[in-house]
């Protein structure tokens, strides 16, 4: 199938337009911001001749974007391990559908163990609500990032855009022959449940043949779960649970709050990260869902993503800890130390009390529950043992 301009409203940016790009991030007045971080030993001015010298997707990713990762890494976390890197062939492409907690380092860090495994990294899915800041739009498209649009009240409009989405991601597997990351519900998970969106797997098989196994089967759907120790931007999404609670939606949200996001996300310290690269879906799974009628044959491919994504998710000991202080029991006391309960409670002491009651408050309740709810997520006999990762990869 040759590429068409059909998909030009969302795909990334071609090689051909690489150059021009990286001109306008090296003139962009946030690069000095960008280069200090990335290249924080080098000059200004030297970062800059090396990003107008890239000409290609795979140079600015090696040169650029897999720095950038690194930095990430080296400066945030206290670890960054990973698995299952064994399950995927260097000569297929996949599928990616993943956990979503922060809204650029999931993709990222997923992209780094590709890269430095001998695999071409993926095409990443790329909100439009984060297409408003020209210099984010240049650094996603010429990251491999295409644009996703939102759920809107035109519903027609949606389906529209969505069998578009359907029709381009089936194209970019099979006939681009480059993988797909993409999360497994719109946005990123605030709450701590990590469910994958039914939505999200009637939108795949649009676009494919009638005989719906088929369909989902030549996609090649890899669940990935990523954990971290603290929570990203964790208290933001305190506010934001908060408001949604008490006026029935969130509607604090302020200008530039996405791009504040993938700044804290980065910048905030994470502890230890886990990727979990999951077993892909094989297509016996899916044939025992081949009798079901759609909406329930989506819902059981949804929850089969979920059980993979569960199950690998690595808990940490704050997933414990908050589970027992919300429920005022020490059911896991076990897993984590006085010192790490410690930790826990001073970095989140300002949320604890409520200042009229004396008790508890509704913002320390709402975050606790964002560390806790995975606990409640998991099969406790198969994942009490993931707090110290067996088989996994230092980088």
């Amino acid at each position: 199938m040759k590429e068409t301009a059909i998909f030009d409203d969302i795909r990334p940016y071609r090689d051909e337009e690489i150059p021009a790009a990286m001109r306008r991030i090296a003139n962009d007045m946030c690069f000095p911001l960008l280069s200090a971080y990335i290249f924080p030993n080098r000059p200004t001015k030297e970062t800059r001749e090396l990003v107008r010298s890239i000409r290609t997707t795979a140079e600015f990713q090696a040169r650029v974007m897999h720095v950038m990762i690194d930095q990430v890494i080296r400066r945030s976390t206290t670890s960054f391990t990973y698995s299952g890197i064994e399950r995927l062939s260097p000569s297929k492409r996949y599928l990616f559908i993943s956990n979503h907690r922060d809204i650029m380092l999931d993709a990222g860090f997923l992209q780094q163990v590709l890269y430095d495994n001998g695999h071409e990294t993926s095409e990443i899915t790329f909100g439009v609500n984060l297409m408003q800041n020209p210099l984010i739009v240049d650094i996603g498209k010429s990251n491999k990032m295409f644009k996703v649009e939102r759920p809107t009240s035109d519903m027609r409009a949606f389906y529209q855009a969505s069998r578009h989405l359907s029709e381009y991601i089936r194209y970019t597997l099979l006939d681009k022959r480059q993988s797909i990351w993409i999360a497994q519900r719109n946005g990123r998970t605030k709450d701590g449940r990590d469910l994958t969106d039914q939505g999200l797997i009637k939108m795949l098989g649009m676009s494919g043949s009638d005989d719906k196994v088929h369909a989902l089967a030549e996609l090649r759907i890899v669940p990935v779960a990523i954990s971290y120790e603290w929570e990203p931007c964790d208290q933001l999404k305190t506010m934001e649970l908060y408001e949604r609670s008490q006026n029935g939606d969130y509607y604090g949200k302020k200008p530039g709050e996405d791009i504040f996001s993938i700044i804290g996300g980065i910048l905030q310290p994470k502890g230890r990260v886990h990727l979990t690269i999951c077993e892909p879906l094989s297509p016996d799974e899916l044939s025992a869902y081949e009798t079901y009628a759609a909406g329930d044959f989506n819902r059981a491919v949804a929850n089969l993503v979920d059980q993979r994504i569960h199950h690998a998710y690595h808990l940490s000991p704050n997933n414990f800890i908050a589970h027992d202080r919300r429920s005022g029991q020490r059911v896991y006391q076990d897993r984590y130390t006085e010192a790490q309960e410690a930790a826990f409670a001073e970095r989140f002491r300002a949320l604890e009390a409520d200042k009229e009651t004396g008790g508890r408050s509704a913002l320390m309740d709402i975050l606790l529950g964002i560390y806790a709810n995975p606990v409640d997520l998991a099969d406790d006999d198969a994942r009490r043992d993931s707090v110290s990762p067996e088989n996994s990869t230092c980088v």
